[in-house]
C-alpha cells in the first residue's frame, strides 16, 4: 500500500467538523507570533538566496534510470486488501474524546499553567477549580523581565527561569575578561599501568580428592587468568579471561565425569586502599586503586559412572580378542582419557591381529542425572580378516618392490600384522632415500582360506636428493685440530648401491679415500663395503704413509636403526712406510711393511641410544689375525674387548663407566708396525693426556707403543634442558708384554660441558693428569661430537 493511500484511509476517518476548529487555532497563532516580532523591533534578517527564482527545474527530483535497463518487478509485501481488513474500524461510539473538539493551543498551555500553579500551592490554599491568573515570573523575589516577546504576562508563557544568574544584567562590554582557552594535556602513556589481580577458585577439593588427576594443577597449566601472571591491561580483559576460564573448568570436571557441575564466576572487587604521596602530594594511581579477586565456584555435583558397557562387533579370532584388550569395566567414573584410551587400544590391537581394516565407529554414552548411571555403547567394524599377500609400489621409484621385499620381515601367507609393517615403514625411511614413503594394506578379495583373504603391501615412494655433503671437525690435545669431509651419492647403483669420496685434513693427520657400499645387501640389514684409502699420519709415536684396501660385511647399527646384536668380519691388505726407533742404532729409521689380515666383531648393544645413551650396557669383542710380510712372514692376532654401562640415577643425572683390555699374540714388539701396536691417551682413550701419550717411550720421551693395553673411565653426566655438565675421572696404561699387568696405571681427571642437538651431544672436555710428569701438559682440550663413550 503507497503511503498516500495510508494517509488518505486516516484523514477519511477523521470528523470533518474538525476541520474549522484547526484552521482557527493555526490563524490565531500566526498572529500572536506577528504580534511578538513587532513589539521587540528588530529588523528582520537578511534574506539569502539560494536559488534561482526564475529557474523552472523540478528540485530534488531523482534521476530516472537508462531506457534500456530492464527493472524487476517487485511484489508488493501486503496487499491492499489485506491491508484494509487488517485496520479495526474506529468509531466515536468506541471512544468519546474522538468526538470531542481539538482544545486550542493557548487553552492546553493556560491549564498547564493552572495544574502547574496549582500544585506549588500548600494544601488548603484554593480550591481546584480556581482560576489562576498567570504574574510576572520571580526568582529570589526578583521579578524576572519579560524575555524576547516583551510580554510579562501572556497566554502562551516563557520558559521558566529557576536560576538567577540568568535574570541577572550582562555586564558592560568593556569590563568583559576574556581568558585563553586552556587545553588539557594528553595523557602520558606511562601513566596507564596494568592492573593487577588474583584468581581464587571454591568447591574443587571434592572433585580433586576423587581423581587420579591433580584437577587444580591442570587447571593451573592452561589457565589464562593464571597464564596472565595476574596483571592485565583493563578490566574487561580480566572478564574475558575469567569467562574462558569458566568453560575451561566446565570442560575439565565433565572430562572426569562431572557432567552436571556447575561454575560460576564473578569478580570481587576489595576496599579500595591507601595510595602513597607522589612527587605532587597526590595520590598515585595505583594507590587509588581496589584490588580485584577473579573468582570461579564450583559445584561438581555427582559423578557418572558406568553401568553397562555395550560393544556392537563382529565375531573375532579368538572371539574374546576384543573384550581381552578393552580395558574399562563396569562401576568406574566416565573419565574422558579412559575412554579415548580403550577405543584407542582396540583399533590397535584389531591390526595387530589380522584385521587391517577395522575402524571404530562413534561412542554413544546415555547419561540417567537421576541416578549418575552412563551406558557405554561402542559400534566396531571389525572388516575382514587378512594375510599378506604381494607388494606393489607406485610413485618416483627410488627402488622396485622386489628390494622392498627384501627389507620386508613378512612372508606371503603370515598373518596381517601392522607391527610389521610399521617395521617395513622405518626401514624404508633408513635408507635415506625418500622423501617421503607410505606403506598401507589394499584388499584383493582374494581367498587366502581358514575365512581369510590376501592383501597387497602398496607401497607409495617419492625419492629425495640421493647426493649428501657431509663435514665435521674435531680437536685434541696431541692429535691437533682435524677436519673431515665426505660426498655421497646413496643410490648411484640401484638398490642402495652408495659412492662415497672422503678427505681428512688435520694438522697431524691428512687422507683421501673412497668407498663403494651395497645396504640391504641380499638381505635385510646386512651391509657390503670396498674401501680404498691413502693416509699420511705425523704424531709423536710414528710418522707414515700408509695406503689400504679393506673389504667388509656388517650388520652394524645406525643413528635410525639401532641394533641389539651386531657382527663384521672382511678382509684387508695394508702397504705402509713408517719410522720407528731402533734401540740397537740408537735413532728412528723408515721401514716398508706389508701386513695382510682378517677382521672379526661382534657386539651386542642394550643401551637406549647410539649417540646418548642413559642405561643399558653394551659389549664389543674384535679379533685381527694378521701377517706382517716384511722379510718373513710373522703371524699375530690382534684382540680388543670393550664393556660399557649406564645407570640414570634421576631423570637429569646418569652415571657411566667403561674398561677396555686388548693383546696381542704371537710377535715380538720390534715386528709390528708402529701403526698396529696399542697406544693409550686422548679424548677417546685416557683425557687429560695427550693422543698415544701413554706406554713405553724412547730416549726422546717419544711414545713407541704396546702389545697391551688396559683403559677404566667414569663419568657422572648431570642434564638440564639442552646443556649438561660432566665430571669424570679415566684410568689406563700400555705394556710391553702381550697381557696387561694392570700396573703404573696413570689417571687423569676433568670436567666437561655438553650441547645436545637432534644428532648427538656436542662435547667439550678438558682435564689434567694426576701425578703430572715432565713433558706432560698441565691442560688437555677434546672438542668433539658424542659421547666420549
Amino acid at each position: 500500500m503507497k503511503k498516500s493511500d495510508i494517509s488518505r484511509v486516516s484523514s477519511g476517518r477523521r470528523p470533518v467538523r474538525m476541520r474549522p476548529l484547526l484552521i482557527g487555532a493555526c490563524s490565531f497563532l500566526c498572529l500572536a507570533w506577528a504580534g511578538a516580532a513587532q513589539a521587540q523591533q528588530v529588523e528582520p534578517p537578511q534574506v539569502v538566496r539560494t536559488l534561482d527564482a526564475n529557474k523552472a527545474d523540478p528540485i530534488a527530483v531523482p534521476s530516472p534510470p537508462p531506457p534500456d535497463v530492464v527493472l524487476p518487478e517487485v511484489a508488493p509485501i501486503i496487499e491492499d486488501d489485506e491491508f484494509e481488513k487488517a485496520i479495526p474500524p474506529i468509531s466515536a461510539e468506541d471512544d468519546a474524546e474522538l468526538d470531542r473538539p481539538l482544545e486550542s493551543i493557548a487553552d492546553f498551555e493556560k491549564r498547564q499553567a493552572a495544574e502547574a500553579a496549582k500544585r506549588r500551592k500548600p494544601a488548603g490554599e484554593g480550591s481546584a477549580d480556581a482560576t489562576v491568573e498567570t504574574q510576572p515570573p520571580k526568582v529570589d523575589g526578583v521579578p524576572v523581565p519579560a524575555l524576547a516577546d516583551g510580554d510579562a504576562v501572556e497566554a502562551i508563557g516563557d520558559a521558566p527561569i529557576t536560576d538567577s544568574e540568568l535574570a541577572a544584567p550582562l555586564p558592560p562590554l568593556e569590563n568583559f575578561d576574556v581568558e585563553p582557552v586552556q587545553f588539557a594535556e594528553a595523557e602520558d602513556d606511562k601513566g596507564n599501568v596494568e592492573i593487577a589481580y588474583s584468581v581464587k577458585v571454591n568447591g574443587l577439593d571434592a572433585a580433586d580428592d576423587s581423581t587420579d588427576v591433580d584437577l587444580a594443577d591442570l587447571f593451573g597449566d592452561l589457565s589464562a587468568l593464571y597464564d596472565g601472571d595476574g596483571k592485565v591491561d583493563n578490566a574487561a580483559m580480566i572478564r574475558a579471561r575469567l569467562t574462558a576460564d569458566g568453560e575451561l573448568m566446565q570442560r575439565i570436571l565433565a572430562s572426569e565425569g562431572y557432567y552436571d557441575a556447575v561454575v560460576d564466576t564473578r569478580i570481587d572487587r576489595g576496599e579500595r586502599e591507601e595510595g602513597q604521596e607522589g612527587q605532587q602530594g597526590q595520590q598515585t594511581q595505583q594507590g587509588r586503586r581496589r584490588s580485584i579477586t577473579a573468582v570461579i565456584d564450583v559445584k561438581p555435583g555427582k559423578r557418572y559412572t558406568l553401568a553397562d558397557i555395550i560393544i556392537n562387533a563382529g565375531p573375532t579370532v579368538p572371539p574374546t580378542l576384543i573384550a581381552d584388550n578393552f580395558p574399562l569395566a563396569v562401576g568406574e567414573p566416565i573419565v574422558a582419557q579412559r575412554i579415548q584410551g580403550a577405543e584407542a587400544a582396540i583399533a590397535l590391537k584389531l591390526p595387530q591381529e589380522g584385521y587391517p581394516f577395522a575402524k571404530v565407529g562413534q561412542r554413544d554414552i546415555l547419561l540417567d542425572g537421576a541416578t549418575g548411571d552412563g551406558v557405554y555403547t561402542l559400534p566396531v567394524d571389525i572388516g575382514k580378516r587378512s594375510r599378506f599377500g604381494g607388494i606393489e609400489t607406485t610413485g618416483d621409484l627410488a627402488f622396485d618392490a622386489e628390494h622392498v621385499a627384501v627389507l620386508a620381515r613378512f612372508k606371503r601367507g603370515d598373518l596381517y600384522d601392522s607391527r610389521m609393517v610399521d617395521d617395513l615403514r622405518q626401514a624404508l625411511v633408513a635408507t635415506g632415500l625418500f622423501a617421503t614413503v607410505a606403506a598401507e594394506p589394499q584388499p584383493t578379495g582374494e581367498n587366502a582360506g581358514d575365512d581369510t583373504e590376501y592383501v597387497t603391501m602398496l607401497v607409495t615412494q617419492q625419492a629425495g636428493p640421493p647426493r649428501t655433503l657431509a663435514a665435521s671437525a674435531g680437536y685434541g690435545t696431541g692429535e691437533g685440530i682435524r677436519l673431515e669431509g665426505s660426498w655421497t651419492h646413496r643410490n648411484l647403483f640401484p638398490p642402495e648401491g652408495a659412492l662415497t669420496f672422503r678427505g681428512v685434513l688435520g694438522t697431524q693427520e691428512q687422507g683421501i679415500g673412497a668407498t663403494l657400499r651395497r645396504s640391504n645387501a641380499g638381505r635385510r640389514d646386512r651391509t657390503m663395503e670396498l674401501v680404498t684409502e691413502v693416509t699420511r699420519s705425523n704424531y709423536d709415536a710414528f710418522n707414515a704413509i700408509t695406503g689400504r684396501v679393506g673389504v667388509r660385511v656388517s650388520y652394524d647399527s645406525t643413528p635410525i636403526w639401532q641394533k641389539k646384536f651386531t657382527y663384521a668380519y672382511g678382509a684387508e691388505l695394508i702397504a705402509t712406510r713408517e719410522d720407528d726407533y731402533d734401540f740397537n742404532q740408537g735413532a728412528r729409521s723408515y721401514d716398508f711393511y706389508t701386513i695382510l689380515g682378517l677382521t672379526g666383531q661382534v657386539g651386542m648393544d642394550r643401551t637406549d641410544s647410539l649417540l646418548n645413551p642413559t642405561k643399558g650396557f653394551r659389549i664389543t669383542s674384535l679379533i685381527q689375525p694378521e701377517g706382517s710380510l716384511a722379510g718373513r712372514f710373522s703371524p699375530y692376532a690382534r684382540l680388543r674387548t670393550d664393556v660399557s654401562g649406564y645407570y640414570p640415577v634421576t631423570d637429569s643425572i646418569v652415571v657411566a663407566g667403561r674398561v677396555r683390555v686388548g693383546s696381542i699374540l704371537g710377535a715380538a714388539r720390534e715386528r709390528l708396525a708402529p701403526s698396529r701396536r696399542f697406544y693409550a691417551g686422548g679424548g677417546g682413550s685416557v683425557r687429560g693426556f695427550g693422543y698415544q701419550e701413554l706406554g713405553p717411550k724412547d730416549p726422546n720421551n717419544d711414545p713407541i707403543g704396546g702389545r697391551s693395553v688396559a683403559e677404566a673411565a667414569f663419568e657422572t653426566r648431570y642434564r638440564f634442558g639442552n646443556f649438561g655438565v660432566v665430571g669424570f675421572v679415566d684410568a689406563g696404561q700400555v705394556y710391553r708384554s702381550s697381557a696387561p699387568t694392570f700396573q703404573n696405571l696413570r689417571f687423569g681427571a676433568g670436567i666437561g660441558a655438553r650441547y645436545y642437538t637432534n644428532f648427538g651431544p656436542m662435547r667439550f672436555d678438558i682435564a689434567t693428569p694426576i701425578g703430572r710428569k715432565p713433558g706432560e701438559a698441565r691442560v688437555s682440550v677434546y672438542v668433539s661430537i658424542g659421547q666420549a663413550f
